[in-house]
């Protein structure tokens, strides 16, 4: 029941081309409740950010100059997502980037390292087809309040989509079971002896009560000209 909400900045769009990981910001839900716990980091990506992404973010190359490598960090993050299942708005773009950053320092990759990975980007989609299906657009369909977002930021970001995520998935409240919880105790749990079922009283209409029942039908049928599905219906003539 432990899960990991996630969400990367990047320095662009691809990691295929060169692209590197520059934020990475995690929240703990367990027994699905935000247990306060959170893991948050930027990365000196080694490379210039592009503008487009820097647009997006507001992540400058100055503000990266000085903080730590993928690789200062890695076994800190291994350690926050360990055994978790994730939950990632559109799971292909992160966990494309992250595997790619891990597979760079020959380290178990995402599929390895944590249960599984729940994408709420797939899931709104199906959930309501046609439907504008960003974070942003989840918030306001889920009355989350996103006001102070004005830029994409990884901690922030993560904390919004463990808000809505929640939300999407409300209805399974009703399934988690606390397991260490003692079971109520059931009425009459201590008593002997076999459990005796009175038989059911069956009471049928009488010949007055019949006779009221056809009288009211006919009402029906006549003021329907004959059309009263509760009439029986007459067998058809053998051809």
């Amino acid at each position: 029941m432990r899960q990991i909400v996630l969400d990367t900045e990047t320095t662009g769009l691809d990691w295929r081309s060169g692209d590197r990981v520059i934020e990475i910001g995690c929240v703990e839900m367990v027994a699905r409740k935000l247990t306060g716990r959170h893991y948050h980091v930027y990365i000196n990506p080694e490379r210039l950010v592009d503008a487009g992404a820097m647009a997006v973010h507001g992540i400058t190359d100055e503000f990266l100059a000085d903080k730590p490598k993928f690789k200062d960090v890695v076994a800190d993050f291994e350690a926050f997502v360990a055994g978790a299942e994730l939950v990632i708005h559109n799971a292909q773009f992160d966990v494309g980037f992250l595997n790619m950053e891990l597979d760079r320092l020959g380290r178990p990759l995402l599929d390895t390292l944590c249960s599984g990975v729940i994408d709420t980007l797939k899931m709104a989609k199906e959930q309501n087809p046609g439907k504008k299906a960003s974070l942003d657009a989840l918030c306001t369909r889920y009355d989350i309040d996103n006001g102070h977002r004005e830029l994409h930021g990884a901690l922030l970001d993560s904390e919004l989509l463990a808000e809505v995520y929640l939300a999407m998935t409300r209805g399974q409240d009703s399934l988690i079971m606390d397991l260490d919880s003692e079971p109520a105790p059931q009425a009459g749990a201590d008593d002997a002896g076999p459990i005796v079922r009175v038989p059911l009283r069956v009471l049928r209409a009488s010949a007055e009560e019949l006779a009221a029942h056809d009288e009211v039908i006919g009402a029906i049928a006549k003021a329907n000209k004959g059309k009263c599905l509760w009439l029986p219906t007459e067998p058809a003539a053998a051809g």
